[in-house]
């Protein structure tokens, strides 16, 4: 505790020294180019795609939300060795300068901490393990002169976004007999990145944390107060992992005594990635409300896009960087007055009655269509609910709930252990049996609630039907508003409303068809008494189905720009191959090495037609 409280102190001086320090060397002016300061509210946008006539379009807009802050990720620097890279670097420098002309005042670049295992000499490798050295004085000296080398490159930045925790080569594998926990391993490295980029060159430094599991956040707050430079800034996701709708508010944010900025996913990496229907304002103002009354939250970055041509700017999906930016400066502004002022800018008041009951459904529609039962089952958007096995263990909401129940709402209104009634039913027996990422589930693996062996039932099936069927009725409603508008919205605008909607009804239908013949069939293949005529004959009618709506996307004349993560057209490629393994040729044997419960079956009952 004494410990804490003194880090506390030192580190809200520090602060306000660094803060006089770089208002000293830049002056009182905000409209250059320069790091902001501890004291700044952070207001900013991530560009992820290596698409520079999109990232210069984010760019061009960013005037109209304020925005000072500019993260550059992923597709261009996703590790700043990518500097390198003269096509990844000629991007980033791009942009950094388009950023600064439209007067942001701070571009960083994003980092981890430690790169892949070839990146590092020999030389410094040491043991049975062959791991890197944290000992030997010498690779720290390269390691910070690599950092400087790399920094020379892009002199136009104001600072680096440092993921510690999911790193390449993991930290805390490393050898040492100096350092014997795995935060003083994590904390060395931090700190020797903070004395080259705050020290050495007075940029900031934006530690980004997520985890995988508790463990793993140990290991980041106790790194965390060993940090040598309490002018670190922090930056969190709004979720305790992956993006996920079900997720709750990572309690992390604001707990610990440093700046720390939120990360907001409004490039819907798992949620549909703009390609359909992400218009939620009231999710974005829910999560931004709670950590807009926490300690040491100082602003937000949002990501704009995930990949190629996905850009949220200038689409319906928009409207949630409007959330964050107008809450940002009205605590009493809700996402009926947003809706209302979103759509009065870009489709005219007159469209309101019918564009925002389709807005409305989004959340809803995406809820019970990208995920089942309360949980995640789709693969970054992709339809893939076999064999990806992230579903039923790393992407589990219920593994930061206790206890871990969840209510269902969707037709179905009832409540759900996530562990025993849903992962245990929706699971594949491969996955559990094969104990798929169990490791980071250990409390399930201990309290024994996953069973290795199927079990999904005709009760669990129709839950998922129910489900599905509710996204399929609010996807039309959302359609058929936006057709009763069509006077009152301009023939672009129209347009782009009415493809918009139809994808995601589309995607929706998919799902439902899928969601039987897929888990039908798993049904089905218990034979017995589980083969209903009920069972039997959704199973078939979603197989039907499923094949029909593969057909109808490849032909849908309107598709979404591609080069994202999620390849909408793809999805009919995916529905392919479970006609395939449950009609054609049969269930594979083995999935990963482990055998299938259903290995080997086939399902024959379907009309010729």
């Amino acid at each position: 505790l004494i410990r804490s409280t003194l880090m506390c102190v030192y580190q809200a001086i520090a602060a306000l020294v660094l803060s006089a320090t770089i208002h000293s060397a830049v002056g009182e002016e905000t409209d250059g180019p320069r790091p902001l300061g501890a004291d700044e509210a952070v207001r900013g946008w991530m560009i992820l795609s290596d698409s520079l006539e999109d990232g210069l379009r984010v760019i061009e807009r960013a005037a109209d939300y304020d925005i000072n802050h500019l993260q550059i990720s992923h597709e261009v620097i996703h590790d700043l060795k990518h500097v390198r890279n003269d096509r990844r670097r000629e991007i980033s420098n791009a942009l950094t300068r388009a950023a600064h002309e439209a007067g942001i005042t701070e571009v960083v670049l994003w980092d981890r901490a430690f790169y892949s295992w070839g990146h590092y000499p020999e030389r410094f490798r040491v043991g049975p393990r062959n791991r890197l050295n944290l000992d030997d004085p010498e690779f720290w000296q390269w390691f910070q002169d690599d950092y400087r080398e790399m920094l020379d490159l892009v002199p136009d930045i104001q600072g680096i976004v440092l993921t510690f925790i999911e790193t390449r080569t993991r930290i805390e594998r490393q050898h040492s007999e100096t350092m014997t926990s795995n935060q003083e391993k994590i904390a060395a490295v931090v700190n020797a990145i903070a004395e080259v980029v705050i020290a050495e060159r007075g940029l900031n430094l934006y530690a980004r944390t997520f985890a995988y599991d508790d463990a793993e956040y140990e290991n980041i707050v106790g790194a965390i107060e060993l940090f040598e430079y309490p002018q670190i800034k922090l930056m969190m996701k709004e979720t305790p992992h992956d993006f996920k709708l079900t997720h709750p508010n990572d309690r992390f944010a604001g707990a610990i005594p440093l700046p720390t900025i939120m990360e907001f996913d409004t490039g819907q990496e798992f949620n549909g990635q703009g390609l359909i229907a992400n218009t939620w304002p009231q999710y974005i103002l829910g999560r931004w409300n709670d950590f807009l009354s926490r300690d040491h939250i100082v602003g937000y970055v949002a990501r704009t896009d995930r990949y190629g041509h996905t850009r949220v700017i200038d689409t319906p999906a928009e409207i949630n960087l409007l959330a964050l930016h107008r809450r940002l400066s009205d605590e009493d502004v809700d996402a009926e007055q947003i809706t209302r002022e979103f759509i009065a800018e870009h489709y005219g008041e007159a469209a309101y009655p019918f564009v925002a009951p389709a807005f409305a459904n989004a959340f809803d529609i995406v809820a019970a269509t990208l995920y089942t039962l309360g949980t995640n089952t789709a693969d970054h958007s992709r339809m893939d609910y076999d064999p990806y096995p992230s579903s039923y263990a790393r992407h589990v909401s219920g593994k930061w709930f206790d206890p871990p129940v969840v209510h269902v709402g969707h037709g179905v209104d009832r409540a759900f252990h996530y562990w025993t009634d849903v992962v245990d039913r929706l699971a594949p027996a491969w996955v559990k049996k094969a104990g798929v990422q169990h490791n980071e589930i250990p409390q399930v693996v201990a309290n024994a609630w996953l069973t290795p062996r199927e079990r999904m039932n005709e009760e669990y099936l129709r839950y998922v039907v129910q489900e599905k069927d509710y996204a399929v009725d609010l996807a039309k409603q959302s359609l058929a508003s936006i057709a009763a508008g069509r006077e009152v919205l301009a023939e672009d605008d129209y347009a782009q409303l009415k493809a918009y909607f139809e994808r995601t009804l589309i995607t929706a239908r998919l799902h439902r068809a899928t969601a039987a013949a897929y888990w039908g069939f798993r049904v089905w293949c218990r034979g017995g008494e589980h083969r209903s005529d009920w069972v039997t004959e959704t199973t078939k009618q979603g197989l039907l189905a499923m094949r029909s709506i593969a057909e109808e996307i490849r032909a849908y004349p309107h598709p979404p720009a591609q080069g994202g993560q999620w390849n909408w057209l793809e999805d009919a490629d995916a529905a392919d191959r479970y006609w395939r393994w449950i009609v054609d040729e049969g269930w594979p044997e083995k999935i990963r090495g482990t055998p299938t419960a259903m290995g080997g079956q086939r399902f024959p009952v379907i009309a010729d037609d």
